[in-house]
């Protein structure tokens, strides 16, 4: 059996050492070789093999690091989203896992120098929440994944929502409009009747002018007769009645009107008109009162379409002030404090510049806090039916945590908005 063949005790002695992790410094990334020491990693580096990859690396070294770097940031993340999914954990525990497996690509190999540069750079582009504590870095992985399947969840379930709401939307203002045509379809009609029954006046008025004319008539004709009958008077005196049944003095006396009836007729008449006119007055009233109210119910059902459509999960926007909730950095002096955000990233992180330190912290929606001004102040608003619109803040109602905003700019200049929740609007940085 020879020296260093394969059961013997050096080449198992050899295997063992080979197997744990060795110096970081006699690792060739490019060959996937390990090196015990000094002398062999010499010996490596001017062998064949390593020459030809030596070549292929340089002629394009940015773009060979570039890929190490994404194996690693890859290989790094899949650790902690198997290992660490929703624990706060050291980095550089995460790291010592990371590590173990020998064939793993090497740190030194890829752009980032040392693990704080990971680190941040981990923080920077929102693969983790990073903390720096006095006992080192820590890091919490955000799972992107399972977010982006409950935000796809809710967004489908949104469209669904939005597309019934929209047809009953739309049912609601075919019937707003059918009401309204009755309405005026019956106004018109109304209108109709009055005019008729301003002709049957005209024509009962003339009636009462030929029954005034007739009565005069009749009484020219009686004044005639007592005429004739007065001088007639002394003949009828000197003649005697013949004998028989007494007859009725007035049975010859034509039927006079006294005026008695054709008053309380014409009374009558005029009440009628009276109440005709009024009804006509109180309908031609509720006639552009049923206009108003059915507009109105209108602009109530597209502002409840804008609020549905505009009120998101998110909140974040450049350009307002906003107060760091996060008691995980009160050793830093960020709890309660307050700073611009700068940049928002994945719609949920925002990149804060700090009022006081000037620090630039990234930091998630849920640990911050929508700042309310001073009244007379620039507010934006980040929620709700008019999201993005800049208004001026008009007084504050703190029982019910709410306020009255004017709109300044824009489509909806000078509307006014009662009872704005606190959490929908935020100062505006000057």
């Amino acid at each position: 059996m020879g020296k260093h063949e394969f059961l013997t005790p050096k080449a198992i002695a050899n295997r063992i050492k080979a197997k744990g992790l060795q110096k970081l410094r006699w690792y060739c990334q490019m060959c996937q070789k390990q090196c015990r020491d000094e002398n062999g990693f010499k010996c490596h580096c001017m062998s064949e093999s390593h020459q030809r990859q030596m070549l292929v690396f340089g002629q394009a070294p940015d773009r060979v690091v570039e890929g190490f770097s994404e194996e690693f940031l890859e290989s790094f993340l899949t650790l902690i989203r198997r290992a660490h999914r929703h624990s706060r954990i050291a980095a550089t525990v995460v790291y010592n896992e990371f590590i173990a497996d020998r064939h793993h690509v090497h740190m030194n190999s890829t752009r980032w120098a040392t693990l704080t540069e990971f680190v941040k750079f981990l923080g920077r582009e929102g693969h983790c929440k990073v903390e720096d504590t006095p006992k080192g870095w820590f890091i919490t992985y955000i799972d992107r994944d399972s977010e982006q399947a409950v935000k796809a969840r809710l967004k489908r379930k949104r469209v669904k929502s939005d597309l019934a709401e929209d047809e009953r939307q739309e049912r609601m203002i075919a019937r707003q409009i059918e009401r309204a045509q009755q309405s005026m379809a019956n106004t018109n009609g109304e209108d109709d009747d009055n005019a008729d029954l301003d002709d049957i006046d005209g024509e009962s008025g003339s009636e009462d002018e030929y029954a005034d004319s007739e009565n005069d008539n009749e009484e020219q004709e009686e004044d005639a007769k007592e005429a004739n009958k007065a001088t007639g008077k002394i003949a009828i005196a000197l003649q005697r009645p013949a004998p028989g049944p007494k007859a009725n003095p007035f049975d010859d006396k034509p039927n006079v009107k006294f005026g008695f009836e054709e008053e309380d007729e014409v009374g009558a008449r005029g009440k009628e008109k009276e109440e005709l006119a009024k009804k006509k007055g109180k309908d031609a009233a509720k006639a552009p009162e049923t206009r108003r109210s059915a507009l109105n119910e209108l602009m109530k059902e597209e502002e409840k379409a804008k609020e549905r459509s505009n009120r998101k999960d998110y909140w974040l926007c450049p350009g307002i002030v906003v107060k760091v909730m996060s008691k995980s950095m009160a050793e830093k002096g960020y709890y309660k404090q307050k700073g611009v955000v700068k940049r928002v990233i994945d719609k949920y992180v925002g990149e804060i510049e700090m009022l006081e330190s000037k620090h630039v912290l990234r930091v998630d929606q849920d640990e911050l806090e929508t700042v309310i001004p001073q009244i007379g102040g620039l507010v934006r608003i980040v929620n709700g039916a008019y999201r993005g619109s800049n208004a001026k803040l008009l007084s504050v109602d703190t029982e019910r945590f709410c306020a009255k905003v004017q709109v300044e700019k824009g489509l909806y200049d000078g509307k006014v908005l009662k009872a704005i929740e606190y959490e929908d609007i935020c100062k505006a940085a000057q």
